[in-house]
């Protein structure tokens, strides 16, 4: 089987390779999300692993897989003291890999965040640190150690899959004394609310109420193509609202919360930064009567990389559609209001089912609609 696994590896790495060269996105995989007001709207996937901790795959693919699917920046936060292909693959270099990774983004344009991931048992757990001068100073026995040099170092620290099972049996997170004391010591700045597969509302909950910054992450050891893309998925990701296209702006906007979690049509954040990115996401291209009728026809078009469910929150109601629709990723959906009576323009006020501004809340989003 492990042999089956590398040699996929090795065919997936040449075809990403050849691509890579074109600096051609492969269809139905690139990820587009709009700006909103304010901010430009980056795309990052800051939880991954190589071989130079426990993952399967060389750096360079993964910067190959960022490239596909039109991501901004990654950091390959390889285990600091979990090495277990270190007999095969010894480095004493803690850093290799982003380094390995950042030579191969240089002429791609796709940001590299250097990163490692903080590895202790529970109530510890496992925190990622982001923005690392040298991952080599945060090896230590005691668990305090990591964090104050990850704080040394400027560096942007936050706790991984708090829910994770094997962390916690219950399914949900506990918040420690360890974790506690690194938030009220400036040591803690950030926590995963989507890893890999599942959303923690519990961890959501732990984010605004220690006003944490809302991750999610893939945390991807195998390939992507195989756990996400075939399956017809793309990864979690963290948009970054930041104010330029620069490592120090990212880091900036991590500090200060500027962030919302993303897998597929799940969108996780606070509503200063979800209900603009929702309004962006859908663009109003028509709105016209039917000939002889009080039915406005409505299309609209979803621009962004997420299915986005609606539920109707206006006086009005929908002809020939249930009060709950779907737009599907960069497709257009053609909404049907009875208006009663010709009017010259209507506010479109939409519940936003698939996204969340607080553990169990939707955020109601309006759009000012002008009838030709």
């Amino acid at each position: 089987m492990r042999t089956l696994l590398f040699f996929g590896i090795l065919v997936f790495g040449l075809h990403l390779n050849i691509w890579a060269q074109d600096h051609q996105h492969a269809a139905g995989h690139a990820l587009t999300y709009p700006d909103i007001p304010g901010f430009i709207t980056l795309k990052t996937d800051l939880h991954q692993h190589t071989v130079f901790s426990d993952g399967e795959v060389w750096p360079s693919i993964r910067v190959m897989e960022a490239l596909r699917e039109n991501l901004d920046a990654i950091s390959l936060t390889e285990h600091l003291e979990y090495q277990p292909h270190k007999a095969d693959i010894p480095h004493p270099d803690r850093n290799r890999s982003y380094q390995l990774a950042r030579e191969e983004a240089k002429d791609h344009g796709l940001m590299i965040i250097p990163g490692s991931e903080i590895t202790r048992n529970a109530p510890i757990g496992h925190s990622n640190a982001l923005f690392t001068t040298d991952a080599n100073l945060l090896l230590a026995e005691d668990p305090e150690t990591p964090f104050a040099e990850a704080k040394k170092q400027n560096a942007f620290v936050f706790w991984n899959h708090p829910a994770w099972y094997r962390q916690s049996p219950s399914g949900n997170p506990v918040l420690s004394e360890f974790q506690s004391e690194r938030i009220k010591n400036g040591e803690l700045h950030g926590i995963e609310v989507i890893n890999e597969h599942d959303y923690a509302e519990e961890s959501f909950a732990l984010a605004l109420k220690h006003n944490l910054t809302i991750m999610g992450t893939s945390d991807i050891h195998g390939l992507i193509d195989w756990q996400y893309l075939e399956k017809g998925f793309h990864r979690p990701i963290t948009l970054v609202f930041a104010k330029k296209r620069s490592l120090e702006s990212m880091r900036e906007a991590l500090f200060a919360g500027n962030t919302a979690a993303v897998y597929n049509g799940l969108l996780v954040g606070k509503p200063q930064f979800i209900n603009p990115l929702i309004k962006a996401s859908v663009k109003i291209n028509k709105a016209t009567y039917i000939p002889n009728t009080d039915i406005l026809e409505v299309e609209l078009e979803n621009i962004s990389s997420s299915d986005l469910l609606f539920e109707n929150e206006m006086n009005y109601n929908f002809y020939s559609s249930s009060p709950v629709f779907e737009i599907p990723a960069n497709k257009t959906f053609t909404l049907k209001i009875k208006t009663l009576e010709k009017v010259s323009s209507v506010a479109l006020k939409l519940k936003a089912l698939g996204a969340y501004t607080a553990p169990k809340t939707h955020p109601v989003i309006t759009w000012d609609v002008s009838v030709e």
